[in-house]
């Protein structure tokens, strides 16, 4: 079965008409800013030059300008936004010290909350690849980013090994996510040092799935304890498995797949866990070559009138989206700068959380670009998004305080 064909990206001349206020101020407003600061009591207890929310901005600022330096990303957020009385007459551009010492202040939690707070599903029931059987599309993987190579970085976050057995060039930090394929929106994510496994990771994220969606995974993520926890929580799965994965054969099912139990690897574990009932779909891919790579799915939609198998192996192709979301967070959004500024641990997260709050405020525009012009969101530019949502910050109404 091909995979669906990338699509050329629309132009970006409707853009601007989405944004009449401040982007990160429309999608992060500031009374939520607020809520979650006082929540992590990081409310400051004197009238500061840069309070809390100012630098809550700041920190997804600096992922919309991830090549400035501090004083370029203050410089461009301040460039024509709207102070409160006093503070606009008597403001001066504050140092590097200065900012570092008020991102301090914040810490990580604020930005990690306002995530949390902030983010919502994007796709409408009609949006293209968003939907299966009335099942929201989802997808789990992970990544990691170079961090900048300081002591305490290393050892908070470690550094991996290479295949000559020697260590990186720099500490790296491991984000695992769940995507909205549709959109490429995340909507949740774990952070950790890259010595914690994904799997690791994803057993905090999948515990908070919920019914009515379907969650994607690669084959490095099967493990019968993991999809357990994640089929607890009424979401429904399609995740790849290795071929050589035996389930107990049930019976074969009228579109070609077949109903059968997993049960966990070791006996021990047997004892304690009854199998499980899932429906396998094994396909190949016909792409020209003599030996397509073969396919085997798991899924917890057993009825084949609800999803058939041709459907969940169309289906599981957009699992490839996240892999694009990706890049657009690490090659596009990040741009020339490879590692993070971050020195210290409690700043790293602080500011991969403000990548993801960036990340999804951009595709919150171009969810609305292409809703308004009828269009599937894969075909908006997220370059260009970027670009316009680096002019509408520069513009909008941006409250300090």
């Amino acid at each position: 079965m091909p995979r669906s064909g990338q699509v050329k990206p629309t132009s970006d001349t409707r853009l601007p008409d989405v944004i009449s206020v401040g982007l990160l101020t429309k999608v992060f407003p500031a009374h939520v800013i607020d809520e979650v600061i006082a929540e992590a009591g990081r409310t400051q207890q004197r009238s500061r030059a840069l309070p809390a929310r100012v630098m809550a901005y700041f920190s997804i600022g600096m992922a919309l300008y991830s090549d400035g330096s501090y004083e370029d990303v203050f410089e461009h957020l301040t460039d024509g936004l709207s102070w409160s009385s006093g503070f606009a007459e008597s403001w001066a551009p504050p140092s590097k010290s200065a900012i570092f010492q008020a991102r301090a202040r914040l810490g990580y939690e604020p930005m990690r909350d306002l995530f949390t707070r902030a983010v919502r599903p994007l796709a409408a029931p009609g949006t293209p690849g968003s939907f299966l059987a009335g099942r929201r599309l989802l997808a789990v993987d992970g990544t990691c980013l170079d961090l900048a190579d300081t002591p305490r970085n290393e050892e908070f976050f470690s550094r991996p090994g290479t295949g000559r057995g020697e260590k990186s060039a720099f500490p790296q930090a491991r984000v695992v996510a769940v995507a909205e394929c549709g959109t490429h929106a995340i909507l949740d994510a774990e952070i950790g040092a890259c010595s914690t496994s994904e799997i690791t990771l994803s057993r905090e994220l999948v515990s908070r799935l919920r019914p009515g969606t379907l969650l994607m995974a690669d084959r490095g993520f099967y493990g019968f304890h993991l999809w357990k926890l994640a089929s607890a929580t009424g979401a429904d799965l399609l995740w790849r498995t290795k071929t050589s994965l035996r389930p107990r054969y049930l019976e074969t099912l009228p579109d070609g797949s077949w109903l059968a139990e997993i049960n966990p690897s070791s006996t021990k574990d047997r004892l304690d866990n009854p199998p499980l009932t899932v429906r396998v779909i094994d396909y190949t891919i016909d792409d020209g070559r003599e030996n397509p790579e073969e396919y085997r799915l798991l899924t917890t939609i057993l009825d084949p009138e609800e999803a058939g198998a041709e459907d969940l192996a169309l289906a599981y192709a957009q699992r490839w989206e996240i892999e694009n979301t990706f890049d657009e967070l690490k090659t596009h959004q990040r741009g020339p700068r490879a590692v993070l500024r971050s020195k210290s641990p409690d700043l790293v997260l602080q500011e991969i959380w403000g990548h993801l709050c960036c990340h999804y405020a951009i595709r919150t525009l171009m969810a609305a670009v292409a809703a308004q012009e009828g269009h599937d969101p894969d075909r908006v530019s997220f370059v260009a998004a970027l670009r316009i949502a680096r002019r509408s910050v520069a513009q909008g109404a941006f409250p300090p305080s």
